[in-house]
């Protein structure tokens, strides 16, 4: 009873946030209501049992996504907006009611059995090495959706330097932050740094055999990094810096790699040789760790501000 009564409590907040970040006509607002819905939906994905999805959302939907939305925000000048016509919000009323029932019923009237590839995929798990069946999934039977995804965050942050002004390609993203030797912020990030740093190594390491991965451990690391710059303990890299650019690139290019090298060695592309599979995705995870976790630290930075050759 208590179980059901948690789960109500944790399905009615994730609808009120969701309506009150869609009604709200304050920008930081919204924001704030935004994070507090991923933070709902974490809990709900580990009422769930979902723990690799509970950790991304987490990271990445309760934590990264907000702090890139309020860098927007402070970015963006104020506009005024014409209001919807009221036949358009009808409309889209009634898509989203159309669409909550379908997602209903599928959860409430469930084919059955219903269709799985679970067994199939817990019977051939041992072939990969790893004991994470999330990770055995994303790594082996859907590596190319695992691939497109990594691309997908790099292609977002080549979105954000596109808005880079001419005079300043090439230099430092985001505005030169000031050092501070004292004070609050410096003293936490000193204090919180190296434990988060662990925290992320830790995370992606035991993804191979618990909840955790890559995706997971990078948002920490990239949040330590995003703090480090908050703090003042460290700037934004320019971008025109062929180890930075090597750096987001290698985790695509090892993936590829051994994508390739799994035509000869295994038979197709991003097949694995049952001897070398765990080995060939510890790599991959490694690079993608560190590609994407430089990745959504520049992201927040944002694009470059100050010109090469001019920083402080």
């Amino acid at each position: 009873m208590l179980d059901l009564a948690l789960d109500l409590l944790i399905t009615a907040l994730v609808i009120g946030v969701a309506l009150w970040t869609i009604r709200t006509r304050d920008d930081f607002a919204a924001i704030v209501g935004f994070v507090a819905y991923g933070l709902l939906l974490t809990l709900a994905w580990a009422r769930l049992a979902a723990y690799d999805v509970a950790l991304t959302e987490a990271a990445i939907g309760g934590g990264v996504t907000g702090v890139i939305l309020l860098r927007a925000s402070v970015r963006l000048k104020p506009v005024t907006t014409a209001r919807t016509p009221i036949g358009v919000r009808v409309l889209v009323g009634l898509l989203c009611a159309v669409i909550s029932a379908g997602l209903a019923a599928v959860v409430l009237l469930p084919v059955s059995p219903p269709p799985s590839l679970a067994a199939d995929v817990r019977s051939h798990l041992a072939s990969t090495g790893l004991g994470n069946p999330i990770a055995g999934v994303l790594m082996a039977y859907r590596a190319l959706d695992t691939f497109l995804e990594t691309v997908v965050v790099l292609l977002a942050l080549f979105g954000a330097w596109s808005l880079t002004p001419d005079r300043a390609w090439g230099g430092r993203p985001g505005a030169p932050i000031p050092t501070a030797s004292f004070g609050p912020l410096p003293l936490f990030g000193r204090l919180l740094i190296p434990i988060g740093v662990v925290i992320g190594i830790y995370i992606v390491w035991v993804g191979a055999d618990a909840p955790g991965g890559k995706f997971q451990g990078a948002t920490i690391l990239a949040a330590m990094w995003i703090l480090a710059m908050m703090a003042g303990l460290t700037e934004a890299p320019p971008i025109g810096r062929w180890r930075l650019r090597l750096l987001l690139a290698a985790g695509p290019i090892v993936f590829v790699a051994v994508g390739v090298a799994g035509i000869p060695l295994a038979g197709s592309f991003l097949a694995y040789p049952e001897a070398l599979a765990k080995p060939l995705i510890l790599l991959i995870e490694v690079a993608l760790t560190l590609s994407i976790a430089a990745t959504l630290g520049l992201l927040v930075a944002g694009p470059p501000e100050t010109a090469p050759g001019t920083e402080l």
